[in-house]
């Protein structure tokens, strides 16, 4: 009688919650999160270049068909947990990130913004990079604090990747979520990641939105204190923002238990907002108006910060898929138009602190807005003080709230908002 080959039983998934025992030296460790980054970094850019031409395509398309708005409400799905998931698994990690959430938000977003929907970009580029990032991490058996780590890099990559701003790529993703003790060891791979990401997507040809490099501005004790008093405004929109947008999904979640209603009444919400406006400017990445605020707010309503919050909230709260970071952008540079105009100071430099401190408040990092602000109107002096004192502001005046429902800090006493179920 032959004997039967034993074929051996395959090992069993590894937890991603499990310590990882990680490479025996210091050295080796530095090499081995040094060369995952890189990998993190050229797979994540790719995403973003492919992501951004699909996005531009995608605005392109409304704009030559305008009855395409009228197919809103019939594309949406609902979406998934999305950034949220991601900072929960760097918290407290307990599940693979699913191997399908880098094409679900993809497509999702694209669609979002083919019909219209008024959304962002930062989120779904930090959504591949985590799956991208995740799917390495798995295939590898990398869990535990290793795994962290490389999320963390993962944070930096598409943050970089998406907006061509690897210096507040890194910053971003050391600050968005508490590492405790794996800070010092996230830094070298977020650095990797983010600079990687960021020569990737350059170098597959597609360029970012050139915004006016401001100069080294003349600055006076009277302009710094209407800086520090248009921050508190940045702060106080920056908490009515993510408010709105956990509140407008709270109550979608409460009066629709079908989640793919939900996208079904908010695209119907959206079109019926857009005939009551009486203009499409606040739908989709609605780039123009950061523009136009930037180059002195000729054409900019003094409440379009308002309609451009209620328009995002309408759109993420009823469960389309984007992100929260360039409506937040916008939101920020044309309330700096508004608090230009109350305060008698200059336009362009408001409208520009506007855009990176209601992004630093709304966020909770004031350190990677800062340095956001200044990889996008210019490496100043002048720019820097500016800038600083309004996210600061800013970050002081909007509280506990954060367009992350995940998000964590400890220092300050950061309130846990659980994400409305599903």
């Amino acid at each position: 009688m032959s004997e039967q080959p034993i074929t051996p039983e395959p090992s069993p998934p590894a937890d991603p919650a499990h310590p990882h025992e990680g490479p025996s030296g210091p050295v080796a460790a530095v090499a081995i999160r040094t060369g995952l980054a890189l990998v993190v970094g050229v797979l994540s850019g790719l995403a973003s270049a492919a992501f951004l031409a699909a996005m531009e395509w995608a605005t392109e398309a409304f704009v030559e068909h305008r009855l395409l708005l009228f197919g809103l409400p019939l594309v949406g799905k609902g979406s998934a947990a999305g950034n949220n998931l991601i900072l929960d698994e760097i918290h407290e990690p307990r599940a693979w990130i699913p191997r399908r959430m880098a094409g679900l938000v993809f497509a999702g977003t694209v669609i979002t913004h083919l019909f219209g929907g008024s959304a962002g970009r930062e989120g779904t580029a930090v959504q591949m990079a985590g799956s991208i990032a995740d799917g390495i991490a798995r295939r590898l058996r990398i869990t535990g604090d290793e795994r962290r780590v490389l999320l963390a890099a993962s944070i930096a990559a598409g943050f970089s990747g998406v907006f061509g701003v690897p210096a507040a790529g890194i910053l971003f993703a050391l600050e968005v979520q508490p590492l405790g003790s794996l800070r010092w060891r996230a830094v070298l791979p977020a650095v990797v990641a983010s600079v990687v990401a960021d020569r990737t997507v350059l170098a597959t040809g597609i360029t970012h939105s050139v915004l006016p490099d401001l100069g080294n501005v003349p600055l006076d004790a009277l302009l710094l204190l209407k800086v520090a008093v248009a921050g508190a405004a940045f702060g106080a929109m920056g908490l009515v923002f993510a408010e709105s947008l956990h509140r407008t999904k709270a109550v979608f979640a409460r009066f629709l238990s079908w989640p793919p209603a939900r996208p079904l009444v908010g695209g119907v919400l959206v079109i019926l907002a857009t005939g009551l406006v009486g203009s499409r400017e606040y739908l989709g990445l609605s780039l123009p108006l950061i523009g136009l605020s930037v180059a002195g707010g000729t054409g900019v309503a003094l409440g379009a910060f308002a309609l451009k919050t209620v328009f995002t909230a309408l759109t993420l709260g009823s469960g389309f898929y984007g992100g929260e970071v360039t409506p937040l952008f916008v939101v920020g540079a044309t309330l700096g138009v508004t608090m230009g105009h109350l305060l008698d100071a200059p336009i362009p430099l408001l409208a520009a602190a506007g855009l990176c401190a209601v992004f630093g408040g709304a966020s909770n990092t004031p350190v990677a807005s800062t340095v956001l602000g200044l990889e996008l109107f210019g490496w100043h002096p002048a720019l820097a003080v500016v800038f600083s004192i309004a996210c600061l502001v800013s970050f002081l005046t909007s509280g506990s709230s954060s367009i992350y429902s995940s998000q964590r800090r400890r220092r300050w006493g950061f309130r846990h908002q659980p994400p409305v179920p599903a």
